[in-house]
């Protein structure tokens, strides 16, 4: 099996964050997802592992499109950390190609595409306990200077 490790927030190495407030990953959010994400250093994607509760709910029995695309646009950060980067996403589109639903066992992993200047384009899969996808995300991000732009 790959080597993975733990990663929290949107910080780096570079700019660490004091507090993870973040709706989707934020540990410090007490109304967030919590969603806990691991670095598969051998396939260099992000994984994580979660269920989703009637909380999210969409369609009865499924996932909101909206916390579909949440998790996809999380994952996909999670990959600036590769470049030690904060970068913002500028461009999101999803597709929603079968119902997410709650409940059960899903798994979202993410990749890096490509580099252009400041511009990384990354992807992303939900998908179920037997490996179908269930929805696809990809994402433009652009990197900032998150000194100027957060306040922390």
């Amino acid at each position: 099996m790959a080597p993975k490790s733990q990663t929290h927030g949107h910080g780096t190495l570079t700019v660490p964050l004091k507090k993870n407030y973040c709706f989707a990953c934020g540990k410090d959010n007490p109304d967030g997802m919590h969603l806990k994400f691991a670095l598969d250093r051998e396939r260099k994607r992000f994984v994580s592992h979660f269920r989703l509760n009637k909380r999210f709910t969409g369609p009865p029995g499924y996932c909101h499109g909206g916390i579909i695309a949440t998790i996809l646009d999380d994952a996909m950060s999670k990959l600036n950390k590769l470049r030690d980067v904060i970068a913002a996403t500028s461009q999101l589109t999803i597709e929603y190609l079968r119902p997410v639903p709650l409940h059960a066992p899903l798994t979202v992993e993410s990749r890096e595409l490509n580099k252009r200047g400041r511009r990384l384009t990354h992807s992303a899969e939900i998908l179920d306990q037997k490996g179908s996808v269930l929805a696809r995300g990809r994402g433009v991000f652009v990197i900032i200077d998150a000194k100027k732009v957060f306040k922390q």
